[in-house]
């Protein structure tokens, strides 16, 4: 089953897991996805599983995987509408979602991914954390 990716805008991509996916569709997704959003140069995606009842440690590791993937190639990743199954399996299979932020809604994830692309091209000033030196 292919995956279908959406272009919100000139840099923000969409894709929306179904609950029928496959361990070969979710590898087909992974390759889709990093492809086309290195094509388009994306700065933003957001990964919308809100249909998935469940999750086995496979699909756990490649959904971690392409936002790892995608953080490398410039984008900000943001996943949202993880169930309550969905996150209470994660914690019991020990899975982590690393460099991985999440989002109750699509709106949410998508205000969030607004403020991420703005700090990535505002990023702060050399020293900026750093307490102020007296002399």
């Amino acid at each position: 089953m292919r995956v279908p990716i959406l272009r919100l805008n000139a840099r923000v991509l969409l894709v929306a897991l179904g609950a029928d996916i496959t361990d070969e569709g979710v590898m087909d997704f992974q390759a889709a996805l990093t492809e086309r959003a290195a094509t388009m140069q994306a700065r933003g995606v957001v990964i919308d599983v809100s249909a998935l009842d469940l999750i086995d440690s496979f699909m756990a590791r490649v959904l971690n995987d392409s936002a790892r993937m995608l953080r490398l190639l410039g984008a900000e990743v943001v996943v949202c509408g993880i169930q309550p199954a969905v996150a209470m399996t994660l914690v019991e299979m020990g899975s982590r979602l690393v460099d991985v932020r999440t989002s109750f809604t699509l709106e949410r994830a998508l205000a969030q991914l607004d403020g991420l692309m703005a700090r990535a091209l505002d990023p702060p000033a050399p020293g900026a954390d750093e307490p102020p030196r007296h002399a």
